[in-house]
């Protein structure tokens, strides 16, 4: 800006002109503009807007958060499924008998054939459902198969027995339904179907029909060849006579299964030297859980026992002079039987520690061994094992192992290294919930008191999950770690269970709960403020009684908390349809004046997602006020939602902080989902978590720098600012008005010359300059943890006016100082 001393008024207007020129001839030249004017406050930032998701889905708990470092622990998992000649096995416990092949209900299990890749032709089977019977049937055209339920490339037909129908969808490590069509049929018979593949045509008959009951041609990007399979979805299924046909040449298939060893699927079996011993499961009497591990010793030299190498059979990695903890309930009827506990080199030539202890008398009840390691190497991948070298019969069941000292967080039953990385991050809000908490048996009170005798259950992501960490021990952690927590529960818990829950968190000691927790080990109240009822409800499809059921759950939950403590704000969970907007009224009608937020979940994977995400939030505001003017519900972001964890991902998450930022006290946080992934462990979709991790090693992908960024760069402020051209830009001041900070995301893959403008700001140099930039796809590795980073500089700008070029596909703070 120029300033004007002279009283000459004709020359004041030749500069004034001459000024005006010249500023429009370098709008013209630059690619954007911001002006910005630090006096003029627009609304307050939410200072709890630094926000993560975490749940059980894809181990970000059990197996990752939890430092319970085996997996299986209570070994509920069967024994493995038949190892089928020809076909390759990607969850689920597959049998042959009388030469068919079946499968137990879960989430998506398929068995893929390895040979032959198939371009045109047919495949086609007998099936029979038994009682859980939601869908199953064939995949063709499979490519990038995994483990996981949407974790493959290819065609899915099914049959859905309980709605009487033929699904045809498109899996590209999702699901797209393509068609779906109405069919009679007797779900309790022997039901036959068959598909013909013919380039991008694609024919399902069923019952020997002769007219096909699906007609598809794919349009869009169809798959051309791939491999077969069978699949099912939360249905225990048979095939039978399968017949493959290619080229018209009928492709011999017999299904010939080899019975593994009875040893709990996430454990190994070991036999040494001459060892003549067994292996079974006992599903009788176990400690905890539905069935417990057999040994049975019968002759011979060697060892026998079972080992565990954790998440995935990944490895547990021990450092040298590092100390773990743990404990193993055994039972005996053999006096003097000697049982070894032991941490081994991957194919145990190599011992790292061990405990050898005897039964000195019969064990004819559970008991439990405790004890201690101290590792004698450094090994990323070594395994944990139990075993007899006697004859005898022993039983397993509930083992841990777990570390100590600096390796947990705050004396907590927590990866330190994990936890401290989340703090790093700079969140201040966490919530513990998703659609693990839909599951049936997700109930709080599984969670408390002593981990060994907490029951494990049927979760949505895992069959068989552990209770080890659960709510206590996620506000536990929050707690120490300074996040604010809230936590989901299950909408179908008992408003008595529900009430004991908030008593037995928040609730004094002399309380009956309260007495309970300090019994537990923690005679403090917890800090807690949110709890959310339910996750995603009435997700499946816009249906009137089911937003009624909630609602009705609602408030009888809501009630409940109320009674024992009105000071925790309650979230409504109901799925937000800006389209259904007549049920959007009745449930709003319905928690208004009790909810404190709407949970809205938001898609995060665009650069420009932010766009969307301020519409909607907008759009939610504006229907709260026309539902009721006075009204104080606001909105919360529990799940910023994707596929993705790259630079892209990044630029997603910053444009919706920038929503948030713009909505301002209107939205209580933004919470990035997932907040944590395992690697080379995601076993779905949700491809999506902002802090990786191995047994050994910690990261920070893309979108952990932005929020890092963010977090770091806070003012509670938000101040005007306008922009001519294709930046997102939202800017931020102080109270005391002495610092100013930009937030510019630019979402185009060329730089973007740009005139900044700051009016009742005089900043003192250096801008300081934080930069998270780089190609779209590009993630970080274990070799390149840090490969997309945040990079610090300065800027040398005196004036009110500066220009800055702000870097293709990048995040920009800048921060003025007085």
């Amino acid at each position: 800006m120029i300033r004007f001393n002279n009283s000459n008024q004709a020359v004041k207007k030749l500069a004034i002109a001459c000024s005006i020129t010249f500023s429009s001839l370098t709008v013209l030249a630059q690619n954007a503009r911001i002006v910005v004017d630090a006096s003029r406050v627009l609304n307050k930032i939410p200072d709890k807007m630094y926000g993560s998701c975490i749940e059980d889905v894809n181990h970000e708990i059990y197996g990752g958060l939890y430092d319970q470092r085996l997996y299986g622990e209570s070994f509920e998992e069967p024994a493995p499924a038949d190892k089928i000649a020809g076909w390759k096995t990607l969850q689920g416990n597959w049998k042959v008998a009388d030469g068919a092949v079946s499968v137990n209900s879960g989430p998506g299990y398929k068995l893929i054939r390895e040979n032959p890749v198939i371009k045109d032709g047919s495949v086609e089977a007998d099936l029979k459902f038994g009682k859980e019977n939601q869908i199953a049937g064939f995949i063709v055209r499979v490519n990038n198969e995994q483990e996981g339920m949407d974790d493959f490339d290819g065609y899915e037909i099914s049959i859905a027995p309980q709605r009487q129908a033929l699904v045809l969808g498109k899996h590209v490590h999702n699901f797209k339904l393509l068609k779906e069509v109405k069919a009679t049929f007797d779900k309790d018979a022997w039901l036959h179907l068959k598909v013909e593949v013919k380039g991008a045509r694609i024919l399902v008959y069923l019952n020997n029909n002769s007219s096909p009951a699906i007609d598809f041609t794919d349009e869009n990007s169809p798959l051309l060849s791939g491999k077969i399979g069978l699949r099912t979805f939360n249905a225990d299924v048979k095939f039978k006579d399968v017949v493959i046909k290619q080229n018209n040449a009928v492709i011999k298939n017999e299904f010939i299964g080899k019975q593994m060893p009875a040893v709990s699927a996430m454990w190994d079996g070991i036999k040494t030297g001459t060892v003549n011993g067994k292996f079974a499961l006992n599903n009788s009497d176990a400690y905890n859980g539905k069935q417990s591990q057999v040994l049975e010793y019968a002759g011979g030299a060697g060892k026998l026992g079972v080992a565990n190498s954790g998440l995935g059979r990944w490895g547990i990695s021990v450092r040298k002079g590092q100390k773990f903890q743990g404990y193993v309930f055994l039972k005996t009827a053999d006096a003097n039987l000697p049982i070894t506990v032991a941490l081994q080199n991957a194919d145990g030539k190599k011992t790292y520690a061990f405990v050898k202890f005897t039964s000195n008398s019969k064990l004819e009840n559970w008991t439990k061994f405790a004890f201690t390691f101290n590792a004698n190497a450094t090994d990323t991948k070594a395994r944990f094992v139990i075993s007899i070298d006697k004859k005898g019969k022993l039983e397993i069941d509930q083992a841990v192992l777990m570390s100590t000292g600096k390796d947990q967080f705050k004396g907590l039953p927590i990866r330190a290294d994990i936890a401290t990385k989340m703090q790093q991050e700079g969140l201040n809000f966490v919530r513990y919930g998703g659609t693990m908490v839909n599951a049936p048996d997700y109930k709080w009170h599984n969670m408390i008191g002593p981990a060994d005798k907490r029951p494990p259950y049927e979760g949505h992501w895992h069959p068989y999950t552990s209770n080890g960490f659960g709510i206590e021990e996620f506000v536990a952690y929050c707690n120490a770690a300074g996040f604010e927590p809230a936590f989901a529960i299950n909408v179908e818990e008992t408003p008595e269970d529900v009430s004991n829950m908030v008593e037995y968190l928040t609730g004094s000691a002399t309380t009956t709960w309260g007495k309970k927790r300090a019994a537990n080990g923690h005679p403090a109240p917890y800090k807690l403020h949110y709890i959310e009822l339910g996750n995603e409800e009435v997700i499946w499809d816009d249906l009137t009684n089911d937003y009624k059921h909630y609602s009705e759950r609602f408030n009888l939950l809501y009630d409940a908390i109320h009674a024992k403590n009105p000071d925790i704000k309650v979230i409504c969970a109901a799925w937000w349809r800006p389209k259904s907007l007549e049920n959007m009224e009745m449930v709003f009608k319905a928690v208004n004046g009790k909810a404190d937020y709407w949970d809205l979940h938001t898609d995060a994977d665009e650069a420009n997602a932010g766009k969307i995400v301020d519409k909607n939030l907008q759009n939610m505001h504006d229907l709260f006020l026309k539902w009721d003017p006075n009204t104080k519900l606001k909105v919360t972001i529990f799940e910023e939602n994707g596929g993705l964890h790259n630079m892209q991902r990044a630029l997603g998450h910053a444009t919706t902080m920038n929503a948030v930022r713009r909505q301002g006290d209107f939205v209580l946080t933004s919470c990035a989902a997932n907040g944590l992934q395992a690697l080379g462990q995601n076993d779905n979709g949700w491809d999506q978590g902002q802090v990786f991790f191995t047994p050994s090693q910690v990261w920070g992908m893309p979108p952990f720098y932005a929020t890092q960024m963010a977090a770091k760069n806070h003012a509670p402020l938000r101040v005007f600012d306008s922009v001519e051209g294709d930046l997102d830009v939202t800017a931020t001041r102080s109270e005391s008005g002495d610092e100013l900070i930009l937030h510019v995301v630019n979402t185009k893959s060329t730089a973007t010359k740009t005139s900044v403008d700051v009016d009742n700001f005089t900043a003192k140099a250096p801008i300081m300059v934080s930069t998270l930039s780089g190609d779209p796809k590009a993630e970080n590795t274990p070799q390149a943890p840090a490969r997309i980073a945040t990079k610090e500089s300065t800027l040398s700008a005196t004036e009110k006016t500066f220009e800055y070029s702000f870097p293709a596909n990048s995040y920009t703070i800048l921060k003025l100082k007085k």
